[in-house]
């Protein structure tokens, strides 16, 4: 058991301040709009407050207007923070399969062979594995103290267990509630830049003294754009989101799994 005492957790790694990555995607996004979007190969006459070109979609993109980075910069963040959350629940899942590794701490704990238990943790990884450890580190140290009574020492495995828990799960969570909220931001941001399109056409229509159908036209087209942006960047935040919390529930049902099985063998070989 002293084997098990010496042992260290792995951390699962991540990016803790998202307000960086916003900042960098804002950034991009101010980038890719003056100078991607607002070429002036883009437009008539190579001049971006003319007409774009028939049929460049990036001249059209760019007349959206402001929002257009905005909702770029949404888009942008669901990417980046998808990417960094695939790398950090995967390093929580571990090295292995996860469904084996559960399998194999339960057949190890009811033969009562902590050792291999704990062998079974370093060679996994991941946050399963290291609420296992943290628990069967107080297996170890309450099987030995003869102060305490039977259901103290059980409540003292489930309370460490508890506590491991609570340190592994915000760390699976995090970024996740900024993606969510992009869900509803994304959408809306495109919903926003439509409803300033259509003002700003109609204003100019009433501004020339006729019904230009060309330009009204037109006018829909670029406030639409900012429509189709809002909604695929509200729809990728929602696919992320729902897989990722999908994921963390997988890890806490085997979590839940595993320290049932610690509590109940601990509760089963002592009198």
């Amino acid at each position: 058991m002293e084997a098990i005492q010496n042992k260290t957790t792995n951390k699962i790694v991540g990016i803790k301040n998202a307000g960086w990555v916003i900042i960098c995607c804002f950034i991009i996004a101010i980038c890719i709009y003056n100078f991607l979007l607002g070429n002036p190969a883009n437009f008539m006459n190579n001049d971006p407050n003319n007409h774009p070109l028939p049929g460049n979609f990036l001249g059209t993109i760019y007349k959206g207007g402001i929002v257009v980075p905005i909702i770029q910069t949404l888009l942008l963040t669901v990417i980046a923070l998808s990417i960094e959350r695939y790398f950090a629940i995967r390093s929580a899942f571990g090295k292995g399969s996860l469904v084996k590794f559960v399998a194999n701490i339960k057949s190890a704990l009811a033969t009562g062979d902590m050792k291999k238990a704990q062998e079974l943790c370093d060679k996994q990884g991941g946050s399963v594995a290291n609420v296992v450890t943290s628990t069967l580190k107080k297996y170890a140290e309450v099987e030995n103290d003869e102060t305490l009574s039977k259901d103290q020492k059980v409540l003292a495995i489930q309370k460490e267990l508890e506590e491991a828990t609570a340190l592994e799960l915000p760390m699976m969570e995090q970024n996740l509630p900024i993606i969510g909220t992009i869900t509803t931001l994304g959408t809306l941001m495109g919903l926003l830049g439509t409803v300033i399109g259509m003002i700003r056409s109609f204003a100019a229509l009433s501004a020339g003294g006729g019904t230009d159908s060309m330009a009204l036209s037109q006018g829909i087209s670029e406030a639409l754009i900012n429509t189709a942006f809002g909604i695929l960047t509200g729809a990728l935040a929602v696919i992320a989101y729902n897989y990722y919390t999908n994921k963390i529930d997988k890890l806490t049902y085997s979590l839940d799994e595993v320290g049932f099985s610690i509590v109940q063998t601990f509760a089963a070989s002592h009198k």
